[in-house]
């Protein structure tokens, strides 16, 4: 950090600068002749201990205040109680303590820029969270209800790939930020596919970011993660086709964590500790101008045996003047919903979120195009709610 410090100097930066850590933390993170400031969940006289040390000259300055924590999938919903919060606030007034307040309601992280947390675990952080109990609030803006939406087509993955701009051809597996895509700037979020001929069964080992699905050919065989990194292959009569999915759930933004951030398959790939050679590898982004060219795929009919990962095409009939809603994935399992093309964020039947908001804004008078990625298990319909359920 005092490197960076110079090289802010010395470029005519002339603003305070600060640094923002840990109440503990703030003995390792500050910066002589910078303003220290820590962040805390409440206010207890002791928290400021460390930060005395550092500096007794300067004001005391809380850079955040957590009035809650982020929501993560699987976890629980995350809240504080509002009289907690007025009552932190009103010891750090007496107190003549400047503050910043994180979050005071939370929000949507829309598409795939969640983000994620990692305590000794990767944690993918939900599509929309709130953290704050608060007190009555004025009326809302209305919400709409809109007929459920029942895909009618559907896409397997597989058949969407000659959709795709063309594969990466590398002797070895290819990290996502890594791939000679984006005129040179690599790949920053979605999923990774990884193809390779195998001809014998064994033990796979590849270390994914941050969760992955294996294919031989078309069949699933299991899933690889950050705590599993090992894989059975069975027996195979003749060579196959080894797919493996990769997704990226979010990245880490904090500590020195941020370093260690690189997604998709980020080492060899071996089988019985011989590595595999041989990579097509398909960068999936899923931006809008990919939705445009699906349009022209051969899409079937929604079968009962019809299993992802796989797109299914439906439209939602919003009538003349679209108003916000609420979308709820009620029998789906593990996927992304596009409205016209544009990634509204991932649903997840482990919770706890349970709906994903749209704006009315982003869509169009009477029919929109609605595609959920699902890779796994499609459910049979897609209701809309006038009210958000966040656990």
């Amino acid at each position: 950090m005092p490197h960076l410090h110079k090289a802010l100097l010395s470029r005519g930066i002339v603003e305070l600068l600060l640094t923002s850590g840990g109440e503990k933390e703030v003995l390792q993170g500050s910066i002589k002749g910078v303003l220290a400031t820590i962040n805390i969940n409440s206010f207890q006289q002791n928290a400021f201990t460390h930060l005395e040390k550092v500096q007794r000259d300067k004001p005391i300055m809380i850079m955040e205040y957590w009035v809650g924590w982020f929501d993560t999938w699987g976890g629980k919903h995350m809240v504080k109680d509002a009289d907690d919060v007025v009552n932190t606030v009103s010891e750090f007034i007496k107190s003549e303590i400047s503050f910043n307040t994180y979050m005071f309601h939370g929000g949507t992280n829309f598409g795939f820029i969640n983000g994620a947390t990692d305590f000794g675990k990767h944690s993918s952080v939900v599509t929309s969270y709130g953290n704050l109990s608060l007190p009555p609030l004025p009326e809302l803006i209305p919400k709409a209800v809109y007929p459920a939406v029942r895909p009618s087509l559907y896409l397997p993955l597989w058949d969407a790939l000659q959709h795709l701009k063309g594969p990466v051809i590398s002797s070895a597996p290819v990290n996502m930020e890594s791939l000679p895509v984006n005129a040179g700037n690599g790949q920053s979020y979605g999923f990774v596919l990884y193809e390779t001929s195998i001809c014998a069964g064994g033990w796979l080992r590849a270390k994914v970011r941050d969760t992955a699905q294996v294919f031989l050919n078309e069949t699933h065989i299991g899933t690889l993660d950050d705590g599993r990194q090992d894989l059975n292959i069975p027996t195979v009569r003749e060579c196959q086709l080894l797919r493996i999915l990769v997704e990226n759930q979010g990245r880490v933004n904090y500590s020195w964590k941020i370093q260690d951030q690189r997604k998709g398959v980020t080492g060899p790939v071996t089988i019985n500790s011989t590595p595999l050679e041989g990579f097509t590898i398909y960068s999936l982004e899923m931006k809008t101008s990919f939705f445009e060219r699906l349009r022209s795929a051969a899409w079937r009919p929604v079968s009962n045996s019809s299993l992802g990962p796989a797109f299914y095409l439906g439209t939602l009939q919003a009538g003349p003047s679209p108003r916000d809603t609420f979308l709820r994935l009620l029998d789906w399992s593990y996927g992304f919903v596009f409205i016209n093309g544009r990634n509204l964020g991932r649903y997840w039947n482990i919770g706890p979120q349970q709906t994903l908001y749209l704006p009315g804004a982003w869509l169009h008078p009477e029919d929109n195009e609605i595609i959920v990625f699902e890779r796994s298990k499609s459910g049979s319909s897609i209701q809309t709610t006038d009210k958000p359920k966040l656990s």
